[in-house]
């Protein structure tokens, strides 16, 4: 399940870097789920703006997601562009289990905070 959530959150990363760099050699890479998640998620993970919740729509396309490819994908220029923070809080809003230490990027994730 590690792993599943692991590649959610990358994916999310990698597919609102595709959308916005228009990368389509990514998303065919990486399967059909890129787009939907880049069109239901990049508005909740852009490194502008305060983090917010994620629509039903987001949380749908993260928990559908099949991104075993997008860990390796996540490149600098995309970092630039998507916060990494706000990725793994998406993911785990939506009810994504992403295990602390796992590597996005140059990111890691760090455990989750109890409030």
């Amino acid at each position: 399940m590690a792993s599943l959530v692991t590649r959610l959150v990358l994916a999310m990363v990698v597919i609102a870097g595709t959308l916005m760099f228009g990368n389509v050699r990514v998303s065919a890479q990486c399967g059909g789920s890129i787009p939907q998640l880049v069109a239901q998620c990049s508005q909740f993970v852009k490194k502008e703006g305060p983090q917010i919740p994620p629509s039903s729509g987001c949380c749908s396309a993260v928990k559908a997601a099949d991104v075993p490819c997008v860990c390796a994908l996540v490149t600098p220029a995309i970092e630039k562009i998507i916060s990494m923070e706000k990725v793994v809080y998406v993911a785990r809003t939506c009810g994504v289990t992403v295990k602390p230490g796992t590597k996005c990027g140059s990111y890691t994730v760090p455990p989750k905070r109890l409030i």
